[in-house]
């Protein structure tokens, strides 16, 4: 009986470390990304640039397809888009977006946006037939939620 009840102990010290250590990655994970953000906004590329690498790195722990490592890379490529480094932010979009599909399913107004952020990056690299086709797949996406009156 008292055997019994050690491994219950056990067991149960086991899940509350668990918990408390998954409480933790997505603690540090929204600070990275907050920290991103915000030397996103003030101009310091490289800081937001590490930050954003950070959150990813975080975000990795939570499973290859978890919406928050899609979020991760999404910043990380619209970061590398604005600088103008379209081949770094190319496979980041990609990946975001395949996450986002994967994730939440092809009709989920998270993926019309990160299908509007890769468009935005096929025009600045002259790929105007697979902008508009992406485009449209978002728009499509958008248009579906507005007929059912849900907020996007």
């Amino acid at each position: 009986m008292m055997r019994k009840v050690s491994w219950m102990l056990v067991g149960i010290l086991c899940l509350v470390f668990v918990l408390i250590q998954a409480r933790t990655q997505e603690t540090q994970w929204r600070e990275h990304l907050a920290a991103g953000a915000k030397a996103h906004r003030e101009g310091r590329y490289s800081d937001a640039v590490n930050s954003f690498q950070a959150a990813a790195k975080d975000a990795e722990a939570f499973g290859p397809q978890d919406p928050r490592l899609a979020t991760s890379l999404n910043n990380l490529a619209g970061l590398y888009h604005q600088q103008g480094k379209y081949n770094e932010a190319e496979p980041l979009y990609k990946r975001s977006l395949a996450i986002v599909e994967k994730a939440l399913g092809p009709a989920h107004p998270h993926l019309a946006t990160s299908l509007e952020n890769y468009a935005m990056l096929l025009r600045k690299t002259n790929r105007e037939v697979e902008a508009a086709r992406m485009e449209a797949h978002a728009e499509a996406i958008r248009a579906m939620h507005s007929q059912k009156g849900l907020a996007i």
